[in-house]
């Protein structure tokens, strides 16, 4: 996945992952967290594995509403949260497809679900939850943390096998 990899983010004193491995953010409102994956889209390139980590309520659908949006396969408004199709897809000249593991307890019901397959096209595939399964291949992985009130925190990082 030698695409896989982020330029932007929501200010540009953040640096981008070509230049560093991670970087952290803070949003303040659900309208920068969309900005923040907008920014981030700019610099994906498929094949590319996104995980979205984070506890329920921590912004994972809002970030990945603004990634999709940014890549042209959607408006923010058509992105819903994939917990009970497991698997939503988007665009059709940049494919992305976004998938929730939330629902999913087993490696076996994991592997009916073909994400292996999905991660070799030439797709954007984002994962909410992934944290439960390992993956690999190289990655972006963001991790979401609710702060309070409308406070995230975002931790960017890119990791290889």
């Amino acid at each position: 996945m030698k695409g896989c990899g982020t330029s932007h983010s929501v200010r540009d004193s953040v640096p981008a992952l070509e230049t560093q491995e991670r970087f952290e953010v803070v949003t303040h409102a659900p309208e920068e967290t969309l900005a923040l994956g907008r920014k981030l889209a700019q610099g994906l390139r498929p094949p590319c594995l996104v995980v979205l980590e984070g506890e329920l309520g921590s912004g994972k659908t809002t970030l990945a509403k603004g990634i999709v949006a940014g890549l042209g396969a959607a408006s923010e408004e058509e992105v819903t949260s994939p917990s009970f199709t497991l698997v939503h897809e988007y665009g059709r000249e940049r494919r992305v497809y976004h998938a929730d593991l939330y629902r999913i307890e087993s490696t076996r019901d994991f592997q009916t679900l073909g994400l292996e397959d999905l991660i070799d096209q030439q797709a954007i595939v984002l994962v909410e939850w992934g944290e439960k399964f390992d993956f690999p291949a190289p990655q972006v992985r963001i991790k979401l943390e609710h702060l309070g009130n409308e406070d995230r925190r975002i931790v960017v990082r890119k990791t290889s096998v």
